[in-house]
């Protein structure tokens, strides 16, 4: 959060302890921008192909700044993205956020359940477009106003995927360590929903007056890019940006602002004790600190 500077992402405005030495520490404080509601509240409402558009875009701007820096968010999900009334959106909640490429194999188990990527609960590992998934569950499920996979388990939640998406093909079951692929081939195979059978016209806004891209088809024709099983064939971050349905509101500074500073991707690798941690953290806390009070 210290690192990352965009406007959609979430803002670090302080962090302090309230005790006054390493000993007695306890407590991590972190002050953010006050915003008005997150997406869960706004999924609910009846939201215009701009607003609809508007706030992919946004969230697409968020993600590709973290993405700069080689880090995957690998946890967004409606309620870690809020909103203000003017539309305008952040991404928080990095708690699980590692970066791209590292070694050893993440959990499964990291993201939650109906918004987790094929990948992740297949354990292959994964690299960026991840969260791209992640974006076209949150974007489908501003059309459809209900949640698009909402598993029981990781067992249930790859069936809901299958049921809609269809049985991946055998080049994606291959790439799938032994087990798991012996599991996944013996599943009852499933024919994929078309695009309109899973977004009908009946569940979009009225196309929009200003924007002739702004659309059902187009609409569709992004989440159907973005919803594809296999990370390979999916729609990557600056793909989707360009969209047809997304690029009306193409700003370069949103888009291409300046990276992140750079990132220790060390930490995630190292096996790090609790207490190494605290100490890590209260020399952070510290240093913040330090630098609030130079800064005046």
């Amino acid at each position: 959060m210290k690192l990352v500077n965009h406007k959609n992402i979430i803002q670090l405005l302080n962090v302090f302890t309230p005790q006054s030495s390493f000993e007695q520490f306890q407590d991590v404080y972190l002050v953010m921008e006050l915003m008005d509601a997150n997406l869960c509240q706004v999924i609910q409402m009846d939201l215009d192909h701009e607003r609809v558009s508007y706030l992919v875009y946004q969230m697409l701007c968020g993600i590709k700044h973290l993405h700069s820096a080689g880090i995957i968010h690998r946890d967004l999900k409606p309620s870690n993205i809020v909103v203000k009334q003017d539309c305008s959106l952040k991404i928080l909640d990095f708690g699980l956020a590692r970066s791209a490429g590292t070694t050893f194999m993440m959990t499964p188990y990291v993201v939650t359940r109906y918004y987790r990527a094929p990948e992740v609960i297949l354990g292959m590992g994964y690299e960026a477009n991840v969260d791209i998934w992640s974006i076209g569950c949150i974007f489908g499920e501003m059309v459809r106003g209900s949640v698009m996979f909402p598993g029981t388990d990781h067992i249930d939640q790859w069936t809901k995927i299958i049921e809609l998406l269809g049985t991946p093909s055998n080049d994606f079951l291959a790439r799938l360590q032994p087990t798991v692929r012996s599991y996944v081939a013996n599943r009852p195979k499933c024919e994929a929903q078309s695009p309109e059978q899973l977004f009908p016209d009946v569940l979009f806004p009225v196309p929009s007056k200003d924007h002739e891209t702004l659309n059902a088809n187009m609409a569709r024709d992004l989440l159907k890019k973005m919803l594809v099983i296999d990370p390979r064939n999916r729609i990557s971050v600056d793909e989707a940006i360009n969209h047809p349905y997304i690029r009306v509101w193409f700003e370069d500074d949103e888009v291409n602002g300046p990276p992140p500073g750079p990132y220790d991707h060390g930490l995630d690798e190292r096996d790090i004790s609790v207490d190494t941690w605290k100490e890590l953290i209260y020399k952070e806390v510290v240093q913040y600190q330090s630098k609030q009070k130079l800064n005046g």
